[in-house]
């Protein structure tokens, strides 16, 4: 059987993996991305920890599965009827079987500047802008921000809120700049942080975040940026470092593509229960309209059920349907520290900090083998601010 699978999340790659060991499968994985990108370690590798957490190559993953294919490009367009995809590159592929897993972009819901005058961290690229420009402040200006201002109150916001301080006061000490009080900010809109997990976890989050001297502002609407601070709910916040992790979006390949697929308000594939559309083409991950959409334990669990009723339909046996599957939510906030929620089981302070380094080493090793998996889980320990070179400055 010969399986296309379009994107290198954590969907696509598992999918990749399941359907590999089967070796009469022929699976080509098409992703924009040379790597597989860790998205939980992400604000780790923005605040100085080593780039080895957050990246894996691909061909790493895939270097004893010799029926997987890796090509490097970026799908643009879908023929169901002719079964290809059209890509940037103006190559056109072929396939039999074809399961999309593309995953979330960013969105700044039109307001106005922010594309323009925040960072991002959901990026190698990002991640370096946003080191670059810390490096010009601290390295050539010689400058301080009064006000280090995060958007978005989720988990990543809330990670990376956590963690800033301290990577801050460790630059300054590296630059020699004098000791000054280092503020952070984190902005919410909704009246509460996470509003996926419990009030009482909100409550708890925000209590640590305050003190580890985060200030924090719910309830508060960013209405626009400019390149010395934000408009948030008519009164100016001033700051040269602004850091977006807010709202996601379905990939726009599925809205330029709408004429195959039913779409959700929310740009989110609508799929039956076996997670097929009406042209019989998967649609997993960030990108279906499946409850806790957006969450990697929930990519990794389609890709695990999309895997076994391809294993079904080989073997004539009839197909499983879908069951919604309620993942572990854990947080981290600060060292040592962290909030975890699974159904009725809420845990605080290092007990959860324990369990999200275990969870981590668990997602590593779902897509490597045991050691690698190790190997890339002890780097979360490693300090490594001179990966990212800063660019020279010419006068």
């Amino acid at each position: 059987m010969k399986i296309t699978i379009v994107g290198g999340g954590f969907g696509g790659v598992k999918t990749a993996l399941e359907l590999s060991k089967n070796k009469q499968n022929k699976i080509t994985l098409i992703s924009d991305k040379p790597d597989f990108q860790y998205y939980p370690a992400l604000y780790g590798t923005a605040t100085g920890h080593s780039h080895l957490e957050s990246w894996v190559p691909l061909g790493t993953i895939f270097a004893d599965r010799d029926n997987i294919d890796v090509i490097i490009d970026s799908v643009t367009s879908l023929d169901p009827t002719a079964k290809k995809l059209e890509a940037g590159s103006g190559n056109t592929y072929h396939y039999e079987h074809l399961v999309l897993a593309l995953g979330a972009v960013t969105t700044y819901f039109g307001i106005k500047g922010l594309d323009q005058y925040a960072f991002g961290i959901k990026s190698e690229a990002e991640i370096k802008e946003l080191k670059q420009h810390l490096y010009q402040e601290m390295a050539v200006k010689r400058e301080v921000e009064k006000h280090y201002v995060i958007i978005g109150g989720g988990p990543t916001g809330v990670e990376l809120a956590s963690a800033l301080g301290s990577y801050i006061k460790r630059l300054r000490k590296h630059h020699g700049l004098p000791y000054g009080r280092i503020g952070v900010t984190l902005i919410e809109a909704s009246p509460r942080l996470l509003p996926r997990m419990r009030p009482g976890t909100s409550k708890r989050v925000l209590r640590r975040l305050q003190k580890v001297g985060v200030s924090v502002q719910l309830g508060k609407k960013v209405e626009s940026a400019t390149a010395d601070g934000l408009m948030v709910s008519g009164k100016p916040l001033s700051s040269h470092t602004i850091i977006w992790t807010s709202g996601v979006a379905n990939n726009p390949f599925f809205a330029a593509n709408s004429q195959h697929f039913e779409l959700a308000k929310n740009g989110k594939v609508v799929v039956n229960e076996y997670m097929r559309t009406k042209d019989g083409i998967h649609v997993i991950g960030d990108n279906a309209f499946t409850p806790y959409s957006g969450l990697a334990q929930t990519a990794l669990h389609d890709a695990v059920f999309i895997g076994r009723n391809f294993a079904r339909h080989q073997q004539h046996k009839p197909l499983k349907k879908y069951k919604v599957v309620s993942p572990p939510v854990v947080v981290p906030v600060g060292e040592n520290w962290a909030a975890f929620e699974w159904h009725f089981i809420r845990l605080y302070g290092w007990p959860a900090s324990l369990l999200r380094r275990a969870a981590d080493f668990i997602g590593y090793h779902d897509i490597l083998p045991i050691g690698q998996a190790l190997d890339t889980w002890r780097a979360q320990s490693v300090i490594e601010d001179d990966y990212f070179t800063p660019t020279p400055v010419v006068d």
